[in-house]
């Protein structure tokens, strides 16, 4: 196997990885009265990630890792695993409020209003373009953007009215 594929094949399993542990959270957070925000752009934003996946995995054939820019993703990988690690059983793929949780505000959260979004931001171009992928990085950036707007409007409103219901 090339390093290109090698590469495809650790993210495939490590975002497949990352639905199972998903989907286990929200199944988890829903059953103890959570509620979701924003279902409906869900599908579309999972169909554009899995798409960023597939062309990737058509086009990264024979291309020539540059280095550099796989040590920025690998970073952007110890980047990622700080924000699950700290959201642990509340992290999911799903915009899931839980009324009578605090809102985080430790480790990356500390810097960052949604670190994962910036994490996600950034891998979505870096990795194109560690293979030299311009093209790659530029579509599914502007993508990205489109999505986060709808995405990131949607958790920002349901934090708000969170915040409205918690007693002062």
């Amino acid at each position: 196997m090339t390093l290109p594929y090698a590469i495809m094949l650790f993210v495939t399993v490590q975002r497949l990885s990352e639905l199972v542990i998903a989907r286990r959270n929200t199944s988890r957070l829903l059953a103890a009265g959570a509620r979701e925000v924003g279902a409906k752009h869900y599908p579309v934003m999972v169909a554009m990630h899995a798409a960023w996946i597939a062309t990737l995995w058509f086009t990264v054939g024979g291309r020539t890792v540059h280095m550099a820019l796989l040590l920025v993703f690998a970073v952007l990988q110890l980047l990622r695993l700080w924000v699950l690690a700290t959201l642990g059983p509340r992290w999911t793929t799903r915009i899931i409020v839980a009324h009578d949780a605090p809102l985080v505000n430790r480790g990356p959260f500390r810097f960052l209003r949604h670190p994962n979004y910036a994490v996600v931001t950034a891998e979505i171009a870096v990795l194109p373009l560690a293979f030299g992928l311009t093209w790659i990085a530029v579509l599914f950036t502007l993508l990205n953007a489109a999505m986060l707007h709808v995405r990131i409007g949607a958790e920002n409103r349901a934090l708000y009215d969170r915040r409205r219901d918690i007693p002062a």
